[in-house]
C-alpha cells in the first residue's frame, strides 16, 4: 500500500517507489495543515481611534412616499429635543433623504460619546421617555422597513463635524470579503490624502454589529458636477490608481447613495 507521496522508479521489471524530495513532501503537508499567523488584536482595535471612545449608529428608514414630509418634520422636532437635553449622551451627526439610490429613504447617523455604555444609557432613558415612545409609535405607521448598524470610525479619517451648505452627500458602501478589513484599512490610510484637497472627506466607518465587513465612506460635494470633477482629479494624482488596484479585489459589492440633508441636519 502507498502511504506517502513517492516517485516511481523501476528495479528490473518490478515497480517500486522512492520518497518524494523534501519540497514535495512539504507541499503535500501544506494541503492538510494550513498555518495561520496569530492575530494579536481585534481589527476594531487596530483600525479605530484610540483616543476617542465614540460609537456610531447608522439608520436606514424606508418611508411610505405619502408620509415623507410628515416623517421629516417629526424627526426634526424629536432630534431637537434630544439635543437640548444634556442627559442624553448622543447626538445626530447628520440626517438625509436619499436623492439617487433607494428612493423614499431617510438616513440618520448618530454619535454616542462614551461607546457602548453611552448607547446603553441612552436606550434606557429613551425607553422611559413617554414623548419619545409616542413618537416611535407614530413613526412606525410611516415606515415600510428599517435597519441599523453600529459602527466605529477609521483612525485615519476625518472626525465628522458640522458644516454649512448647501452640499450634497455621497454615502459609498462597500461589502468586503471577510478577513480583508485590515488590508482595506492599510490601503486607505495611504489613499485618504488624495481626497482631502476640496474638503470632501466627511467620515469613514466600519460595522461592528449588523451586516459585518461593511465599510461606509461619507463625502460632501457642492453639486453633482463638483463630485465628478473632484473624483476625476484624484486619478491625476500619482498613487491613487494603486489604491484602486489593490482595494477592488477586496470588494464583494458596492453601492452609492446621493443624499440631500434634512433641514435640521448638522451636516448641511
Amino acid at each position: 500500500m502507498l502511504t506517502k507521496a513517492q516517485n516511481w522508479t523501476f528495479a528490473g521489471s518490478i515497480p517500486s517507489r522512492s520518497f518524494a524530495n523534501k519540497s514535495d513532501e512539504g507541499w503535500v503537508s501544506s494541503m492538510f495543515a494550513h498555518k495561520v499567523n496569530a492575530r494579536k488584536d481585534a481589527h476594531s482595535n487596530l483600525l479605530s481611534k484610540k483616543d476617542i471612545s465614540n460609537l456610531y449608529k447608522i439608520q436606514f428608514h424606508n418611508v411610505k412616499p405619502e408620509c415623507m414630509e410628515a416623517y421629516n418634520k417629526m424627526s426634526d422636532e424629536v432630534q431637537k429635543e434630544l439635543h437640548r437635553d444634556a442627559d442624553y449622551p448622543c447626538e445626530v451627526v447628520g440626517s438625509w433623504n436619499t436623492w439617487y439610490g433607494e428612493q423614499d429613504q431617510a438616513v440618520h447617523l448618530w454619535r454616542y460619546s462614551g461607546g457602548y455604555p453611552a448607547l446603553t444609557e441612552c436606550l434606557r432613558k429613551l425607553n422611559r421617555n413617554m414623548a419619545y415612545l409616542a413618537f416611535r409609535k407614530e413613526r412606525s405607521k410611516m415606515l415600510i422597513s428599517r435597519c441599523n448598524q453600529l459602527l466605529l470610525e477609521f483612525s485615519f479619517w476625518n472626525e465628522p463635524a458640522p458644516r454649512s451648505g448647501p452640499n450634497i452627500y455621497e454615502l459609498r458602501t462597500y461589502q468586503l470579503v471577510p478577513g480583508t478589513m485590515i488590508e482595506w484599512g492599510n490601503n486607505w490610510a495611504r489613499a485618504i490624502k488624495y481626497r482631502q484637497e476640496n474638503n470632501e472627506a466627511v467620515g469613514g466607518f466600519f460595522t461592528q454589529i449588523g451586516e459585518l465587513y461593511v465599510v461606509h465612506h461619507l463625502w460632501a460635494y457642492k453639486d453633482l458636477q463638483s463630485r465628478q470633477e473632484t473624483r476625476n482629479a484624484a486619478w491625476l494624482k500619482e498613487g491613487w490608481d494603486v489604491n484602486v488596484h489593490y482595494t477592488m479585489p477586496l470588494i464583494q459589492k458596492m453601492e452609492s447613495r446621493i443624499m440631500i440633508p434634512m433641514e435640521h441636519s448638522p451636516l448641511q
